[in-house]
């Protein structure tokens, strides 16, 4: 943070629990933890139930869920029930499901548009140029707040490459904000390069292994303890 000259409290962590049981979610909710990210729908939904019936308990505060990833037509309603932060919507049909299934006691779903950087055809994403065209679009809908851009470009080894592809993202940011849409946060980096994406403006990194190691090697120590 110091070489970023920016404050902790710049950066939001989102610690990624997908395939963690819901103990690693109530450690790490004792240490403070408070947003975490999941990808598979059923196993998140699952994992939330076990984390709510042991957390009041405990006196934990309650956690913030994100789902990130890509996004199934039919796993829409359950992640518009069940999430509060959305990182991947990439196609106007995502967000009018979203829009249509979230409950309206529920609060506003906190969207961000997921970005193709590299522009590769087997990912997720919106091309950087169509960006504006969704932003426009998810405004418009009730019950979604659009919040800003997330990214999961091709790893990278060298931190030069990093900080070039996540600079890309904070200048579509930029064209986003020029044209008067909501882009506060920029979703990116994680384990092998969230240093890279705080210097170039990350607010949420979202980070798995480096917190939580391997499922093999958390199994491990499980069971010999």
């Amino acid at each position: 943070m110091e070489a970023a000259q920016r404050g902790i409290a710049s950066v939001e962590l989102i610690a990624v629990t997908k395939t963690f049981p819901a103990t690693a979610v109530l450690e790490a909710l004792a240490d403070g933890q408070r947003a975490f990210g999941e990808n598979y729908v059923q196993e998140a939904i699952e994992k939330m139930a076990a984390v709510e019936s042991r957390r009041a308990t405990r006196g934990t505060t309650a956690p913030e869920w994100h789902f990130i990833g890509p996004i199934q037509s039919n796993k829409t309603r359950a992640i518009a029930t069940h999430f509060d932060w959305v990182h991947g919507v990439d196609r106007p049909k995502i967000a009018e499901r979203l829009s249509a299934q979230r409950e309206t006691g529920r609060g506003d779903l906190n969207v961000l548009i997921e970005v193709n950087l590299d522009g590769e055809a087997s990912k997720s994403g919106v091309a950087p140029d169509e960006v504006a065209a969704l932003g426009r679009t998810i405004v418009a809908l009730p019950r979604l707040r659009l919040r800003g851009l997330m990214a999961v470009p091709a790893a990278r080894a060298d931190p030069p490459s990093q900080r070039a592809v996540f600079a890309a993202l904070r200048h579509v940011a930029e064209r986003l904000r020029g044209e008067g849409l909501p882009c506060e946060h920029l979703s990116m980096g994680m384990s092998g390069d969230f240093e890279s994406a705080i210097l170039e403006g990350a607010t949420m990194v979202r980070i798995g292994s480096a917190i939580f190691g391997t499922r093999s090697a958390r199994e491990e120590r499980e069971t010999t303890t």
